[in-house]
C-alpha cells in the first residue's frame, strides 16, 4: 500500500503556517502571493473543481499562460485529488482538440489569448463540460458561451464553499497528479502519467542535489509550466524549499528576460540552448545576469563554444543536462564547480543510467549506444497508449530515445536521437508530420525534414523538397505554419531534382543531410 502524500500539501500548504507565511511564493503580472495567501487560492480552486463535480482522477486541462491562475489552477488540481493538464499553448484548433479529447477532461482553464483556439478546439472534445477563462469578465465574450465563466467566479464559488470542500485529497505516493503531453518517437502527442510522488522525487534529487536550491533563492524559467522542465523550473523546485518563483506570461525575449531579471532579481535562471544563443548576440548590458548565481539548460545538447561564449559574457555558469518528460526532469547534469562543456555530465543522485546495444548489452566507455535511465520518478506510462508504453518503460527501466557514449573518467554526451525525432528550440518535432503537411501542399511531390545545425551548432529543422515548378520557399513555409505550430515550419527550404533513396524505396535521411550540405553555403535562418 503506497503511503499518503499529496503534492499540494508538500509544495505549499506545509509553508503556509508560522514563519514562512508570509515569505513571497510567488510574483507575476497577475500578483504576487505569499505562501499563506497561495495556500487560500490553492484551496479556492479545489473546491471549486469538486462543486463542479469532479471526482478523484478526473483531468482538469489547462491551456493557459504562466500567470497566477494557471499555478494555482495546477496545485488546486493536486489538492483536489484530481490530474492537472497542462497543454502547449502553440497547438492550433485541431491539434488541441486531438488532445483534449484523448485526456478525457471534464473542465478545460484558457488564458483569453488561446480562447478562440480552444473554440475550434471543442468541436473534437464534447466530454469538456466547463470552460474557465482566466480573464476579465469581459474577455473575448466568455461569459456569454453556454458552459463557460471566469477566474473570478471559480475562485468566488471555492471560496464560499464549506471547509470540507477545501481539504486536501487523501492521496497517496502512487496517485495520478500530472499528465504531461509529449511527441515522443512516434510524434503523435501522449500523456505520460506522472504519481504525486515523482513531485517530490525530482525536487530531492536535481533540485536540492545537483541546483542546491533554498528558500533564498527566487526562480525564473524561459521553459513555460506546460514544460517537464518548466513546471520543475517554476513550481517543484522553488515551492519545495519555500522559495520564490517569478512566472513570466509573455513569449520570452532577451528584452522580456531583462526587464524581469532587474525587476525580480532571481538567483535561478533556467534556459534553452536556443534562448542561450539569442541572449549571447542580444545587446543586454554585461552586468544583466548580476543577480543570478547559476543557470541552467536543457530541452537539447548545448554545444560548449555557446556555453562558453554565454559564460565569458554574463560570468553565469550554465548546468547543462538532459531530462525528458517521461522522465519528468533532468537526470543526467553538470554540476556547479564541475563544469565539462560539450557533455551532459554525471548522473543525478536518485538515477542510474545505462547504455546499451541493440540486444540490450550495457556498453562500456567510448561505446555508443542507446540511453536508459531508471529513477522513482518515471512515468507509470502512456494514457491510452499500450504499446509505446512498454516500448518505452520497460520495466524500472526508461528507453530514452537518445544515443549517448560515457567517456573513460565517466561524463556521458549525447550524440543524437535513436529515432528521425528532432528538437527546434528544444521542443520536439516529427519530421513525418511536417513532411506530410508539405505533401499536402500541390506543388510539393516530395519531401524530406531534418535537423540542420545553424551557427551556434542548433539544430533547426530544414525542408529539402521535390517540387513540380513555380513554388517558392517563402510560400512553403507558411503553408506550414498555417496548417501547424508555428515552431514546427522548417527555418530554410531546400529544392532537389530528387530524394535519396534505398532500392526498396526508404528514403536516406543521412544522405538527404549530404544534400543540404551541398546545397547551402551558410547555416539556416
Amino acid at each position: 500500500m503506497s503511503d499518503p502524500f499529496n503534492a499540494a500539501d508538500y509544495l505549499v500548504a506545509r509553508h503556509s503556517q508560522g514563519s514562512t507565511a508570509d515569505k513571497v511564493a510567488v510574483r507575476a503580472p497577475g500578483g504576487t502571493l505569499t505562501y499563506a495567501e497561495l495556500d487560500r487560492l490553492t484551496g479556492d480552486v479545489a473546491a471549486s473543481y469538486r462543486s463542479l463535480g469532479l471526482r478523484p482522477d478526473d483531468r482538469v486541462l489547462l491551456v493557459t499562460a504562466d500567470d497566477v491562475p494557471m499555478l494555482a489552477g495546477i496545485l488546486g488540481a493536486f489538492r483536489a485529488g484530481v490530474v492537472a493538464v497542462p497543454v502547449s499553448t502553440m497547438f492550433n484548433a485541431d491539434e488541441l482538440g486531438k488532445v483534449i479529447a484523448d485526456s478525457g477532461a471534464r473542465v478545460v482553464l484558457v488564458s483569453p489569448e488561446f480562447e478562440d483556439t480552444v473554440v475550434g478546439a471543442l468541436r473534437q472534445a464534447p466530454a469538456v463540460e466547463v470552460v474557465v477563462s482566466t480573464g476579465s469578465t469581459n474577455a473575448a465574450g466568455s461569459t456569454s458561451r453556454e458552459g463557460w465563466r471566469t477566474w473570478a467566479d471559480l475562485v468566488a464559488a471555492g471560496r464560499a464553499a464549506g471547509e470540507g470542500a477545501r481539504a486536501t485529497a487523501p492521496t497517496v505516493d502512487d496517485s495520478w497528479a500530472l499528465w504531461l503531453y509529449t511527441s515522443g518517437t512516434t510524434g503523435q502527442p501522449k500523456a505520460a502519467m506522472h504519481r504525486h510522488a515523482n513531485i517530490r522525487h525530482v525536487c530531492e534529487t536535481y533540485g536540492r542535489q545537483v541546483l542546491g536550491v533554498t528558500a533564498e533563492d527566487s526562480c525564473l524559467s524561459i521553459a513555460k509550466m506546460f514544460f517537464a522542465y518548466g513546471i520543475g523550473n517554476s513550481v517543484f523546485f522553488p515551492l519545495s524549499v519555500g522559495a520564490t518563483t517569478v512566472l513570466e506570461p509573455r513569449r520570452p525575449t532577451p528584452q522580456v528576460v531583462v526587464e524581469r531579471l532587474q525587476q525580480d532579481r532571481p538567483t535561478l535562471f533556467f534556459g534553452v540552448p536556443t534562448f542561450f544563443a539569442a541572449l549571447a548576440s542580444s545587446d543586454l548590458p554585461e552586468d544583466a545576469f548580476a543577480s543570478v548565481r547559476m543557470a541552467a539548460s536543457a530541452g537539447e545538447p548545448l554545444p560548449a563554444p555557446l556555453q562558453q561564449r554565454f559564460t565569458a559574457r554574463f560570468g553565469v555558469e550554465i548546468l547543462d543536462g538532459i531530462g525528458s518528460t517521461e522522465a519528468l526532469h533532468i537526470f543526467l547534469s553538470n554540476r556547479p564547480g564541475d563544469i565539462r562543456p560539450g557533455t551532459t555530465g554525471l548522473p543525478v543522485p536518485g538515477y542510474d543510467v545505462e547504455i546499451r546495444d541493440v540486444s540490450g548489452t550495457v556498453l562500456g566507455p567510448d561505446e555508443p549506444g542507446a540511453l536508459y535511465v531508471r529513477g522513482a520518478s518515471i512515468a507509470l506510462g502512456y494514457w491510452h497508449r499500450t504499446d509505446a508504453s512498454r516500448t518505452v518503460v520497460q520495466g524500472e527501466w526508461l528507453s530514452t530515445g537518445d544515443t549517448y557514449v560515457r567517456g573513460a573518467d565517466g561524463y556521458f554526451r549525447c550524440l543524437g536521437r535513436n529515432s528521425d525525432m528532432l528538437k527546434a528550440g528544444g521542443i520536439w518535432v516529427s519530421p513525418g508530420e511536417v513532411e506530410s503537411r508539405l505533401l499536402e501542399h500541390p506543388g510539393v511531390r516530395e519531401a524530406a525534414v531534418i535537423g540542420v545545425p545553424d551557427a551556434d551548432g542548433l539544430d533547426k529543422p530544414v525542408a529539402v523538397v521535390v517540387v513540380a515548378g513555380g513554388v517558392s520557399s517563402e510560400e512553403l513555409v507558411a503553408w506550414c505554419r498555417e496548417g501547424l505550430a508555428h515552431f514546427k515550419a522548417p527555418r530554410q527550404v531546400v529544392f532537389v531534382d530528387a530524394l535519396p533513396k534505398t532500392a526498396t524505396g526508404k528514403l536516406q535521411r543521412f544522405k538527404v543531410r549530404d544534400q543540404v550540405a551541398a546545397s547551402t553555403a551558410g547555416a539556416p535562418a
